[in-house]
């Protein structure tokens, strides 16, 4: 028997599902195998059987568990509303307790996210070896192989030295605050800049305060709770004050909104009141209407991370900024997982390409010049994925488009002769 099994995975919960397989359609582990065991149902089963005692979490029990993208795309159609993303954490948190072996890699993982010093320890050979040009070197001549070592390898995006976003003016209050996250500093430098670029064409005062840390989903999704608390602390600590708080990876944006669940309180829950999803916050400003930006004859594909899709619930935005570009061709990639679920496009990487696959099909279909997307993680496993395809597309985040074109038309205003006097 394993009474040990934690009370927050109680019988009660799992039992809200009736089993009735509307979640079924909607799973991408299960569309990809047609194993019960791989569907939200089948895994609920399984927390059910070690809940009860019943059932000894054995390697294949943890398999499918691992196996699970926490997209959370059942939770967001399950007519029973059972709190799956819930459930899922609960059970590696109690699978990590009792083998913490098995969590060697993510506590790894989650220490490097966490800890600024660590960080700049991994990043300092990676930016080398970028530098120096012994990446460009090893692609071009696939001295990797097409092996899993290549594959991992072809993950790396261009790395960056991390920095804070420059702010025009620095403000005692200032009118919103930017989560950096622990990851876009690093990959996506601009997409954080041309944040603040956009809120203050909106007359915005943005404040990036300092002794933010990671948002914390790698940890919790990996079963190290602990961890993933004290993260959530520090940002709530961090980012204190009245203004609302917005940042540009949606995943971390979604984290930030469920702050309460995870540590509890009553300030927890009035900073996951101020936590806004930055193109949600762009759209409802009253200024942001008058933005004007410069024509783009591109077709570009607009991938909606399920993040967005079924945690900030907030699917259309991002084509919503985009048609504001004039002449662009908007064409949605299709609603499916692609894979990348965090850390998963690193430790599940048969599944991950697997989901990737129809992504990559209708990036050849469509030969866009642009992919965006508004998750880092996502961005990372499409722009790889690309890479190896052959795929000249160009992934970026949609507000550095967005800041790009808003830079082109300022440009090409300033380029015009003014009008000599009659």
């Amino acid at each position: 028997m394993h009474a040990e099994f934690p009370p927050s995975i109680a019988l009660r919960a799992a039992d809200q599902c009736v089993k009735c397989g509307m979640c079924l359609p909607h799973c991408p582990t299960y569309g990809a195998t047609l194993d019960e065991a791989e569907s939200p149902r089948g895994r609920l089963a399984l927390m059910q059987g070690m809940a009860g005692g019943l059932l000894a979490p054995d390697a294949a029990a943890e398999a499918h568990l691992d196996g699970c993208l926490t997209c959370r795309a059942c939770e967001a159609m399950c007519p029973a509303q059972v709190p799956y993303g819930r459930l899922i954490d609960a059970v590696r948190e109690h699978l990590a307790r009792h083998r913490p072996a098995r969590t060697r890699a993510a506590r790894l993982l989650a220490a490097v996210l966490a800890q600024p010093a660590w960080r700049a320890l991994a990043l300092a050979p990676l930016w080398l070896y970028q530098r120096l040009g012994i990446q460009a070197l090893v692609r071009r001549l696939r001295l990797l192989g097409r092996g899993r070592l290549a594959r991992l390898e072809s993950l790396l995006p261009r790395l960056h030295w991390p920095r804070r976003p420059a702010v025009a003016a620095t403000a005692t209050a200032p009118d919103v605050l930017l989560f950096t996250n622990c990851t876009s500093p690093l990959v996506e430098p601009r997409a954080l800049q041309s944040a603040v670029t956009l809120l203050e064409a909106l007359g915005c005062t943005v404040g990036v305060p300092q002794g933010q840390a990671c948002c914390g989903a790698q940890h919790q999704h990996a079963g190290l709770a602990a961890p993933a608390r004290a993260c959530a602390l520090r940002n709530i600590k961090a980012l204190s004050g009245p203004a609302p708080v917005v940042g540009v990876a949606s995943g971390c944006t979604a984290q930030l909104l469920e702050y309460e669940s995870l540590v509890g309180g009553t300030e927890a829950a009035a900073f996951g009141r101020r936590v806004r999803d930055l193109g949600s916050f762009l759209l409802a400003h009253p200024r942001f209407a008058e933005l004007r930006f410069a024509p783009l004859a591109a077709r570009v594909l607009v991938h909606t991370p399920c993040s967005q899709r079924n945690v900030i619930k907030a699917p259309d935005t991002t084509r919503r900024l985009l048609e504001r570009i004039p002449g662009l061709a908007i064409e949605a990639l299709d609603s499916a997982c692609c894979g990348a679920a965090g850390s998963y496009f690193v430790t599940q990487p048969d599944m991950a390409d697997a989901l990737l696959e129809p992504k990559l099909e209708a990036a050849r279909r469509a030969r866009p010049q642009l992919l965006v997307s508004s998750n880092v993680g996502c961005a990372m496993h499409l722009a790889a994925g690309l890479r190896r395809a052959g795929i000249t597309t160009r992934v970026l985040h949609p507000v550095e488009l967005l800041a790009e074109r808003r830079a082109a038309l300022r440009a090409a205003a300033a380029a015009i002769p003014p009008a000599r006097p009659a």
